[in-house]
């Protein structure tokens, strides 16, 4: 054990350590940065997807104020052509 301390203590030891720490650090960086370009991607995609059944709901709710009130109104539409 007192022979690794020596060797981890000795010069080009201690860079090679360091030089590995830094490149094990812009690793897990960058695996970081592609996890949070996923997640924005899937938020992206859920928005979309929300923003397209939003719009479907509006144009529901369009055509829902826009119907006939009763039977006679809508005979009345279909005599006079505007259904």
């Amino acid at each position: 054990m007192g022979s690794l301390v020596t060797i981890l203590a000795s010069g080009p030891a201690r860079k090679a350590l360091g030089l590995l720490l830094a490149a094990a650090t812009i690793l897990l960086f960058l695996f970081n940065l592609r996890r949070a370009g996923e997640r924005a991607g899937r938020a992206a995609e859920r928005l979309n997807t929300s923003e397209k059944n939003d719009a479907i709901h509006r144009q529901m709710l369009d055509a829902a104020s826009r119907r006939p009130a009763d039977r006679d109104a809508l005979a009345q539409r279909l005599r006079d052509g505007r259904f």
